[in-house]
């Protein structure tokens, strides 16, 4: 079995005894409770985990009680509790405990963010640094293997779980991303979240995958599903909070030319939004192609952005005439523009440009992510 170094490893390090928890968040399947073990394998004994999907577990968890967690933990100094958003009020209970017991350091995972950290934050503001883990970035698979260009290909057409990534087979690797698209992907929504009409969701989800790279509007699909504008926005919210899609604003500081009120959705695994569609056939024949290296981009700019303390917002540029900018990126004054083509061109940014002559400009496409350099084949 294959174990990714995960680059957010370190940074959780660095952080631990510090008197806060660290809560890890991230999508079912990613990784977190492998990392989570990892970490407190470190410390041998003195380590601990625990699954609070268990009653035996769950026991313990009582507000006001925090001896009877400590009865759990015993003499331990750090442990997991996993599955931390199936506990009940765990937000004042951790508060509680680190209260109590300082010296313990805590690491609470979740698979969604919609519920831990609506049971989480608010209790434990100043108390926690958070996290998020996502599927495997070409970075860390590059620290196990170099990528030739056909590895980078099965990544836009089946994706970067981890347990997709390890298998080499890749009947199995379909199989395993079936189940994850199907069995995973809205057992949270599901679970906390009280859907009225399944069918009329996930309906939604195959429209979103169908429109990536495109610009969204919720009165269209509020048409085109037959519901209200406010059902459509709290069930594309849910899927933003499950890690399943992300939505991305405007750029703009002149809204007479540039324009305002406009998103677009992208997913946070392209294997994931193949599978929505039923269609996980090679991604080089497909018409889609452009919109899943995009998306593909989106994931990898999100995950490496995602290890700053304070993390630059990720959007896109349109003039009103309908020129078009993939994504900027902006921290302060500091601007970076990137353009996504399946092959090497030159794009000018010319009006971009114009109008923000100091910002950074790139293109990207396939070569960028090929650390095979041997067998480079554009």
């Amino acid at each position: 079995m294959i174990i990714f170094q995960r680059t957010i490893e370190s940074k959780i390090k660095a952080n631990l005894f510090k008197g806060r928890a660290i809560l890890l968040f991230g999508p079912r399947q990613v990784g977190k409770t492998t990392l989570s073990k990892k970490i407190v394998s470190d410390y041998g004994d003195n380590g601990g985990y625990f699954n609070c999907e268990l009653a035996m577990v769950r026991k313990h968890f009582f507000i006001g009680k925090p001896e009877l967690l400590k009865e759990l933990v015993g003499d331990k100094k750090i442990v997991v509790f996993d599955e931390a958003q199936t506990i009940e009020d765990i937000g004042s209970i951790l508060k509680s405990f680190i209260d109590t017991y300082p010296e313990v350091q805590i690491i609470a995972t979740g698979s969604s963010s919609f519920d831990l950290a609506n049971k989480i934050n608010e209790p434990l503001t100043g108390r926690s640094f958070e996290y998020t883990l996502f599927p495997l970035s070409i970075e860390e698979i590059g620290l196990t293997k170099n990528i030739t260009r056909e590895d980078l290909l099965g990544f836009l057409r089946l994706g970067t779980y981890p347990a997709v990534v390890a298998e080499s087979d890749l009947n199995t690797k379909e199989e395993i991303l079936k189940n994850l698209s199907t069995n995973y992907l809205y057992k949270d929504i599901f679970l906390f979240e009280s859907i009225k009409n399944p069918t009329i969701f996930e309906n939604l989800l195959k429209i979103l995958s169908l429109q990536v790279g495109s610009i969204v509007s919720l009165n269209e699909l509020s048409e085109t599903l037959g519901v209200h504008r406010a059902t459509v926005d709290k069930y594309m919210r849910l899927l933003e909070q499950s890690f399943v899609i992300k939505r991305i604003n405007t750029f703009v500081n002149n809204p007479r030319t540039e324009v305002k009120k406009a998103f677009k959705v992208y997913f946070l695994d392209s294997g994931i939004r193949n599978a929505v569609i039923d269609d996980v056939s090679a991604v080089e024949g497909r018409n889609d192609k452009g919109a899943i290296f995009e998306n593909f981009f989106y994931t990898e700019l999100r995950k490496q952005l995602s290890a700053d303390v304070f993390q630059k917002q990720i959007k896109f540029w349109r003039m009103r005439t309908g020129i078009e900018i993939d994504f900027v990126t902006q921290r302060g004054e500091e601007l970076e523009a990137y353009e996504c083509k399946w092959q090497k061109e030159n794009v000018p940014f010319k009006e971009f440009l114009r109008k923000y002559p100091k910002a950074k400009t790139k293109v990207v496409s396939l070569s960028d992510f090929i650390t095979d350099t041997a067998n480079l084949d554009q």
